[in-house]
């Protein structure tokens, strides 16, 4: 079989050969034309590589950007034709690497490097992947210095625009600080001196030149805005040139000098020679009068006045004698409290001191220095705080204030309450409380700061300090002539009164006075009042008075809580005026801002629960309204005040007098603050009558203490009476005992009238159950009062007759009666018993609270 297939191998492996070197000289060929290729774009990349390392070695030896114009443009338009000249370049270097691309596409590469052994020689395939390899290489590295060297020209080229618009905006600014300066600078230079000013032209120059500071705002925020810009150049590390740098120091140190050097200086020396001359001489406040008016001032620095008209002489001013004939209009009040608490408010705004906050007040104190409470002021340190006090008020407020007058009047009206003899000396504390009880604050800061005043380090104070303090705060009543209505002048049972919040304790907390405070006793309830007063003012209550038919009321809005639809505005109320024929039936209800429905639906249940009580229940049952101090050996106050209420309201009750007319002495009053939520008031009912009732069981608990005390007095009045030199003190001191018993057993009763408070409430309710059970046949055959129970909530009942109701049918009477009362049962099968009160839980819009006195 062998020698048959010989001549057919031989020509096989012959084809074969000469297969292999055809492919072999194609390799070739494919070589030699692949080297050519690469080869050539090999040396336009690298051509490349060394260009743009060359520009970018160019562009980074290029100087720093220039701290002025010239500086900066000349470099722009530099780095401009550099960046023409890479622009210029840009074509060929995209076709370069657009070349590189195509020669990867066609001759890629995957296989990662590998090292050669010597000794061998490399494959074609090899020698082919390795050309790849390099022209990668390279046109990375190319690419990557293109992108950057680019990048770099726009970000230089950015950043020096920006750097020559700031500095185009310094170089304009400080061209116009400049004229600005030189204009200050000429203004300054025309100033006089001081000492050669004349007195009464310091206050025009302080006014100037404070004007002048002003104008210099602008001045400074030019400053401000070129140094600024300069800080942000040097930030972006541009420097200002040499010559930029010298004008903008030259021009801050300008600056430091007029503003500083010159006119800081020049009004610390004017506002000097204003209080070393000014006021300590008070030729300032020769302007607060008028001609034929003189002020005039007493070797002891008081001021007085000269009428060369009438050719006398007098204490107050003009001005303040028309005030005081202005107040004795207000005569005519019958209640002492809101008479004193209504001259106070007139005084308080002829001063203009409802425009002081507390807080500006504590910083002009703290000012002029003034934190010892028994520290004598004279009328120059007077006038120095008053004066500080209304210019600040004017600052604060951006108010004209006639500062002279301001401060003339409230020296003439402190004096008149600290120093009526004229003396030319008032105490800190006094000139404290006489400016913090007329500003504008709440009365419980007015309370703190007060304390503080008196208090040590601790925030104690013993019964010395305290009775300075309401010392000091019962001259003012005393001033208008009403001290004897707020316990006289003597404070001793004041602050007894006040250490029994605290008992044994030998000092007490401003938690103790405030807690004190809130009962307004006797001798400090004018405060509490004075800022109803002020609350009242601005008010405006959508009923008619029943009296002079006023309408809308203004001010103090009185309802009747015995009679329907009766209300009265505060004119008629206060100054005891009533209709014709007609007489006013206790309790009252006060408001002082406008009443919300539900204080309209309580006080709808308290009138229908009034219906029900006769005149001598008001009789045996009075209430005081505030909380007596005088002590058990001092006859009690002629006149009552004011006592605590729900919401923002005030109760009024009245024994009445035997010819049933409105007596002062027998008045009581019962007052809160307004709620702090009107659309949820039967919240806040609750807890104030809560409260209300509180502060009476404190009040009955202390006057029990104080008649306790008793029996020691009356055993030794008794013991001296058959001494042979005890005569008229012994018979005297007898009849004390007597009446101190007496006062003891109402105080026992009134105690007791409290605790029998449930079984009052379930006699009302058995007699409200019996009315709502009878038929309604019953009620149209027998007649229901028509008047009695009308509604108070009903629009045309109150304002549309000038009566204050409206006339109804007896079926339609009856028809109300027994839907208010079928109500009133709802809410009134709800009550827990809690204490002295009843609260009622009620579905729906009505919630309140009944208590029964």
């Amino acid at each position: 079989g062998g020698p048959r297939g010989g001549p057919h191998q031989s020509g096989d492996m012959n084809l074969c050969w000469n297969e292999i070197k055809r492919k072999s000289h194609n390799i070739r060929v494919r070589l030699e034309a692949f080297s050519d290729n690469s080869g050539k774009l090999q040396l336009s990349l690298q051509e490349i590589i060394e260009w743009l390392t060359a520009k970018d070695e160019e562009l980074s030896e290029q100087l720093p950007i220039g701290g002025d114009v010239g500086a900066v443009q000349h470099q722009r338009e530099f780095h401009q034709a550099f960046m023409e000249d890479v622009k210029s370049r840009g074509p060929f270097i995209y076709s370069v690497l657009e070349s590189a691309q195509a020669f990867l596409a066609q001759h890629p590469f995957q296989e990662p490097e590998e090292s050669l052994n010597d000794g061998k020689e490399v494959s074609p395939r090899r020698r082919i992947l390795n050309v790849s390899r390099s022209v990668w290489k390279q046109a990375n590295v190319a690419s990557d210095l293109w992108e950057k060297l680019t990048a770099r020209c726009v970000d230089r080229h950015r950043h020096m625009e920006r750097t020559l618009e700031r500095l185009l905006q310094i170089q304009a600014a400080m061209e116009e600080l400049a004229v600005a300066l030189d204009q200050a600078e000429g203004v300054r230079d025309a100033w006089e001196p001081v000492g050669d000013l004349f007195i009464d032209s310091l206050q025009d120059h302080i006014d100037a030149t404070k004007l002048f500071k002003e104008e210099l705002t602008q001045v400074k925020e030019g400053m401000k805005h070129v140094n600024d810009l300069a800080h942000q150049l040097a930030i972006s590390d541009v420097h200002l040139s040499m010559e930029n740098a010298r004008a903008l120091e030259h021009l801050n140190s300008r600056w430091k000098v007029l503003q500083v050097k010159s006119t800081d200086e020049r009004l610390k020396q004017l506002q000097d020679a204003h209080r070393d001359f000014g006021p300590g001489s008070q030729h300032f406040l020769s302007s607060s009068v008028q001609i034929p008016w003189e002020r005039a001032i007493s070797p002891n620095k008081v001021p007085y006045y000269i009428n060369h008209q009438a050719q006398t002489t007098c204490w107050d001013h003009p001005k303040m004698t028309e005030l005081y004939q202005a107040l004795a209009d207000l005569n005519n009040i019958k209640f002492s409290a809101y008479r004193t608490a209504m001259k106070l408010r007139r005084v308080q705004k002829v001063l203009r001191l409802d425009l002081v906050g507390l807080s500006s007040l504590a910083e002009v104190f703290r000012e002029q220095e003034l934190q010892q409470p028994e520290h004598i002021m004279d009328v120059v340190e007077v006038i120095h705080g008053l004066t500080a006090l209304y210019e600040r008020l004017e600052e604060e407020r951006s108010i004209m204030v006639n500062i002279p007058l301001c401060v003339d009047m409230c020296l003439n009206w402190l004096l008149n309450v600290y120093d009526s003899p004229r003396n030319g000396k008032i105490r800190v504390l006094s000139f404290k409380m006489g400016l913090v009880s007329l500003c504008n604050a709440d009365v419980q800061e007015k309370y703190k700061y007060l304390f503080r005043q008196v208090a040590c380090p601790a925030g104690t104070t013993d019964q010395r300090h305290l009775s300075m303090l309401l010392h000091e705060a019962i001259q003012i009543p005393r001033q208008l002539g009403e001290v004897a209505a707020f316990g006289g002048s003597n404070v001793e049972p004041s602050v007894r009164s006040c250490f029994r919040v605290a008992p044994g304790k030998a000092t007490i907390e401003v938690s103790h006075f405030l807690e004190w405070t809130s009962l307004e006793p006797q001798s400090m309830v004018w405060l509490p009042v004075l800022h109803r007063v002020a609350a009242a003012e601005s008010t405006k209550h959508q009923a008619k008075c029943s009296v002079c038919k006023q309408c809308p009321i203004k001010g103090f809005r009185y309802r009747s809580l015995k009679q329907f639809n009766v209300d009265i505005c505060q004119t008629c109320f206060l100054t005891g005026r009533t209709t014709k024929g007609k007489k006013l039936h206790y309790p009252i209800m006060e408001y002082y801002t406008p009443t919300t429905s539900g204080e309209k639906m309580r006080d709808f249940a308290k009138t229908l629960k009034n219906k029900f009580r006769s005149k001598q229940y008001f009789t045996k049952h009075p209430q005081r309204g505030y909380l007596p101090v005088q002590s058990v050996l001092e006859a009690e106050a002629s006149e009552t005040l004011a006592e605590m209420e729900s919401q923002n309201c005030s109760f009024f009750t009245d024994s009445l007098s035997p010819d049933e007319s409105l007596d002062e002495d027998q008045y009581l009053l019962r007052h809160s603050s307004p709620a702090l939520e009107p659309d949820s008031p039967c919240q806040h009912m609750l807890l104030a009558q809560l409260e209300v009732l509180q502060g009476e069981y404190r009040r009955l608990k202390w006057k029990h203490e104080e008649a306790a005390s008793v029996p020691m007095l009356t055993e030794a009045g008794e013991e001296g009476l058959g001494s042979p030199t005890g005569g008229a003190q012994d018979e005297e001191l007898l009849a004390e005992a007597r009446v101190l018993r007496q006062h003891k057993s109402r105080l026992e009763t009134r105690m007791q009238i409290l605790e029998d408070h449930n079984k009052q409430l379930e006699s009302q309710l058995h007699r409200l159950r019996e009315l709502l059970l009878q038929p309604k046949e019953d009620s149209e055959a027998n007649g229901s009062e028509p008047s009695t129970l009308s509604s108070p909530v009903s629009g045309a009942g109150r304002h549309g007759d000038p009566a204050g109701s409206r006339e109804t049918t007896d079926t339609e009477t009856a028809g109300q009666t027994r839907s208010h009362v079928q109500a009133l049962l709802c809410c009134c099968s709800l009550i827990s018993h809690r204490g002295h009160t009843r609260t009622i839980r009620c579905p729906g819009t009505f919630r309140g609270q009944f208590q029964y006195i």
